[in-house]
């Protein structure tokens, strides 16, 4: 049987590449699709979101939901070096409005992800590809309902390795760190997915030469246009994490995690996040208390590749 999932995210590239793995995998079925300010802007993140899903056509229909348009505590900070003003990296897509392949929901993603979960206890779980804002809320809100998940994987969070905002911390962690250490305290399962092993997987020119420009697929020339790709100087565009010669896969190996949990290595760890302003905010650390966390320390990149490949067409 495929898997319920819930996907709550901040609809940048990586977690468009993310919901067309997860649209695209027979061994789950995506229920929901909630959005959270983080990349871009929620009303960015909230359009973003029914672009992708007019270039999948998915079939049932989703329930889409706006989440917090802001962390719990300071201002918005967004990732517009990275994934371009509008999020999507000026790819086209063309947003279908006289047919749209979802279903709105009228409240907000912090009161729609607890009341799945209570409808189908211990059979949904939630990929969290953004900040951990509506997960928090959603804690928060209906603390009971929430622990009715059957999983909550997370992207983000550095824990033996440096950041990619800072040299402390995530972006995701970094955005919202008194968030992600509300959940982390939670005593919710969660399996975290950090830079630890989403480095590991990653596009290269050869990969986008060899397996993705010759398939003949909107999905392909999605990421084509997306990374920012360059046909002819066989580079990606320029952004500090990617060196021209690397896009990072960040939020599909979280889906890919639930996918196969074969692909990834989990360590039980007990992990603190610093939500104190100064040069450690949003900073995992391993602690001393009761373990919390099942944390992704290793990967194998070539057979999630292969799987991120194969779900292209």
């Amino acid at each position: 049987m495929s898997r319920k999932v819930v996907i709550d995210c901040d609809a940048g590239v990586d977690d468009a590449l993310a919901l067309i793995l997860a649209f695209h995998s027979p061994e789950l079925e995506v229920k929901t699709v909630t959005g959270v300010s983080g990349n871009v802007s929620l009303d960015l993140v909230f359009q973003n979101i029914q672009k992708v899903l007019s270039l999948i056509e998915p079939c049932p229909k989703p329930i889409i939901a706006r989440g917090a348009d802001r962390p719990l505590k300071g201002e918005p900070v967004y990732a517009h070096s990275f994934h371009g003003n509008d999020g999507l990296g000026k790819a086209r897509i063309a947003l279908k409005k006289r047919k749209a392949y979802w279903e709105t929901f009228s409240g907000q993603a912090e009161q729609l992800i607890p009341q799945l979960a209570r409808d189908a206890p211990g059979e949904v779980t939630l990929i969290a590809t953004g900040p951990l804002t509506n997960v928090a809320l959603g804690i928060q809100r209906d603390p009971e309902g929430m622990r009715k998940l059957r999983e909550v994987v997370v992207m983000g969070g550095a824990a033996r390795t440096r950041g990619n905002v800072t040299p402390a911390a995530e972006f995701n962690f970094h955005v919202d760190p008194l968030a992600a250490r509300i959940v982390l305290e939670s005593g919710l399962p969660i399996t975290l997915v950090p830079l630890d092993v989403t480095h590991e997987v990653f596009l290269s020119p050869q990969i986008m030469e060899e397996r993705i420009k010759s398939v003949e697929s909107p999905f392909a020339r999605f990421v084509v246009e997306a990374t920012g790709y360059d046909l002819k100087k066989r580079h990606f565009r320029p952004a500090a994490e990617v060196y021209h010669l690397r896009y990072h896969l960040h939020d599909p190996l979280a889906v890919g995690a639930v996918i196969d949990p074969t692909i990834v290595r989990r360590e039980r760890l007990a992990l603190d996040v610093e939500d104190r302003e100064g040069e450690d905010y949003g900073r995992v650390s391993e602690t001393q208390k009761s373990l919390n966390a099942d944390v992704c320390l290793g990967v194998d990149s070539k057979k999630f590749l292969e799987l991120f490949l194969s779900r292209l067409n």
